[in-house]
């Protein structure tokens, strides 16, 4: 059985709490562009999760050499590649197809599993291909395996577009792929998410020339090599916004450091339409929550509007506000799984198609619950800290694949969080 938290809530959070390095979302992205040059690459703010570790596995299974201190990991890329990701792997994660470009970009061949990871609903990796059957590659889909073979990839104009959104996942594997390209890649209705900008910065660093990144037009002129390069990750804007919703749910007052406010400026002002104060920095916010939050209405979008990974907490949130909510989930088919443990708790939501209805009450109790994926897992550990008596949050493994020490972070902000070996009586 997987580890557990065992929660004891009611107590508002204060002090201050240090936000890690972007590691579920951007580093492991930067880590797959490090194939594009032979050598050691060194990144930096690296935060020791689940998801990082599998990813590490993914490319000693390439023949790349993986090396981990505290905070820091080197990779060492060899002159020739292996050029298979195995299904063990990429099943436990999504974020292992970004090996695809690369691998085709400089060995002109991949085979990679299709992906597995968090249960969201549908989430093909059809305009992967579609974008890289356009530069010129040869794709078949086999045994469940992606079989990719080029000579060189050929510069063109490619639009990403996934349900009327742009596809976050697509961008970064057709930058990856282009820079290495014969010619010019024009990327039209490109995601504008800052880890999309932090890919480029990395790649720029290492000689791409790219132009747009974090506008919905990418320029990408191929160079014949890159160089290898030591860099920091930009911070995890999701983790800032995770102890600023915990706060705001809770009480008390937090200042949380190392982060990038203007990465979250939409929940930012959802933070200040529900009631909570802000002193906002060049890195830093301080957030002080005193009774209830307001209500608020809530709708997810892709950035720079209200990210769907913070629908869960937000959620947390207004289940304990004065009125009703209403929250618009328009990115994924299946972000509501929280909604039923939440109930268990005490919560008044009821989910009706893509939206939910949240009619705030006055307290949560604790039970025993179980998280769905990241987000939900974090959401529900925030009932916990605020609910009343214990709770009891189970398959922490997702939790742990975002999150080094959540724990730990909370405990230093006066919270009673404990992690156990595996659920246990209540």
């Amino acid at each position: 059985m997987s580890e557990a938290y065992v929660i004891t809530g009611g107590q508002p959070l204060r002090g201050e709490v240090h936000v890690s390095g972007a590691t579920k979302n951007s580093a492991l992205k930067l880590l797959a562009g490090a194939l594009l040059a032979p050598g050691t690459t060194t990144v930096h703010r690296i935060a020791d999760i689940k998801d990082m570790r599998w990813f590490g596995e993914v490319l000693e299974r390439l023949g790349v050499r993986v090396d981990w201190e505290p905070g820091v990991v080197r990779v060492t890329v060899p002159e020739m590649l292996g050029y298979e990701a195995p299904y063990d792997l990429v099943s436990k994660m999504r974020a292992s197809t970004a090996v695809l470009g690369p691998l085709l970009a400089r060995m002109g061949r991949a085979k990679v599993a299709l992906p597995g990871g968090d249960f969201l609903g549908p989430r093909p990796i059809d305009l992967h291909l579609r974008g890289l059957e356009q530069m010129g590659a040869d794709i078949k889909v086999v045994h469940g395996f992606v079989e990719a073979s080029c000579d060189r990839l050929k510069g063109t104009r490619i639009t990403v577009m996934s349900n009327e959104y742009p596809s976050v996942g697509a961008t970064e594997t057709l930058m990856l792929a282009a820079v290495l390209a014969d010619g010019r890649t024009v990327i039209d209705n490109a995601a504008r998410e800052p880890e999309i900008v932090d890919l480029a910065t990395f790649l720029q660093k290492m000689g791409a020339k790219i132009d747009g990144a974090g506008t919905h037009t990418i320029e990408i002129e191929g160079v014949d090599e890159l160089r290898p390069v030591e860099y920091d990750v930009m911070p995890d804007r999701l983790e800032a916004a995770t102890y600023l919703f915990a706060t705001a749910t809770t009480g008390g007052e937090v200042t949380v450091r190392d982060m990038r406010p203007r990465h979250l400026d939409i929940v930012l002002e959802t933070l200040e339409q529900a009631g909570r104060t802000l002193e906002i920095g060049d890195d830093w916010v301080r957030i002080t929550a005193e009774g209830r939050p307001m209500a608020v209405d809530i709708s997810t979008l892709p950035y720079p509007g209200f990210a769907t990974d913070l629908l869960p907490m937000a959620t947390t949130m207004l289940a304990l506000a004065d009125g009703t909510s209403i929250v618009t989930e328009n990115i994924y088919d299946s972000r509501y799984f929280h909604v039923d443990e939440l109930a268990r708790m005490g919560a008044n939501v009821r989910v009706e198609r893509h939206y939910c209805v949240v009619r705030g009450v006055h307290e949560l109790t604790g039970a025993e619950v179980r998280a769905s994926d990241v987000s939900a897992g974090a959401a529900l550990v925030i009932a916990g800290l605020v609910a009343r008596g214990r709770t009891q949050v189970a398959d922490i493994i997702h939790i742990d694949r975002r999150y080094e020490n959540l724990e730990g972070k909370l405990s230093s902000l006066g919270a009673d969080v404990q992690r156990v070996g595996a659920p246990v009586p209540a």
